[in-house]
């Protein structure tokens, strides 16, 4: 089973890249992003919940994020794999994660971070915005989840890192050739 985290600043093209290469590699495509839109959407408990913090560009508390997540992969015993878009975002998440999926024997194999600069973070996401309606899409609030990045999501690096998994892209420049890049680095690191 492949199980490979897309990891990278709010706007550095993970959502775009997994779906891609969940397509190709018939992988299950997992974004916490995605769930919690949906439940918004759906006016459910858990989305009224986690929309409070996302409307503010703050994470939602890790229990809730792990709940979520665990019901989705129970509810996909057949997958090939997964690709994990937007989650882990703290250490605590990470290593329920690992737990989680060495107690299945399934262990992340890849996490492949994307690295964009804030300044082009920020016009990708405001052009989305503008584009798509999301609220959390402002200059305000994407300031604030880079911030928030920075502080909790980033120092995942340096635990992947030392798990030999972290594998880097530029995720600046044309879609088709980041995406080209990210499958090549996992076409050379998974036999």
């Amino acid at each position: 089973m492949l199980n490979i985290v897309i990891f990278g600043p709010p706007g550095s093209g993970k959502g775009t890249h997994s779906v891609k290469l969940a397509e190709k590699k018939q992988l299950y495509h997992l974004s916490t992003g995605d769930i919690f839109r949906s439940q918004i959407v759906n006016k459910t408990i858990l989305g009224l919940e986690a929309k409070q913090y996302m409307d503010k560009g703050a994470l939602v508390p890790d229990d809730l994020v792990i709940k979520v997540l665990l019901s989705t992969l129970e509810n996909q015993k057949d997958a090939k794999g997964f690709i994990f878009d937007g989650f882990p975002r703290t250490i605590i998440q990470a290593q329920k994660l690992d737990d989680e999926l060495n107690k299945k024997g399934i262990p992340l194999k890849l996490v492949i971070s994307l690295k964009v600069n804030d300044e082009e973070i920020i016009k990708r996401l405001v052009k989305r915005g503008i584009d798509s309606g999301r609220t959390d899409d402002n200059e305000a609030v994407i300031k604030q989840r880079i911030d928030v990045y920075n502080k909790q999501t980033a120092p995942l690096l340096d635990y992947y890192t030392r798990q030999n998994k972290l594998l880097c892209i530029d995720g600046f420049g044309e879609i088709e050739d980041i995406f080209a890049n990210i499958c090549k680095i996992i076409d050379e690191n998974i036999k």
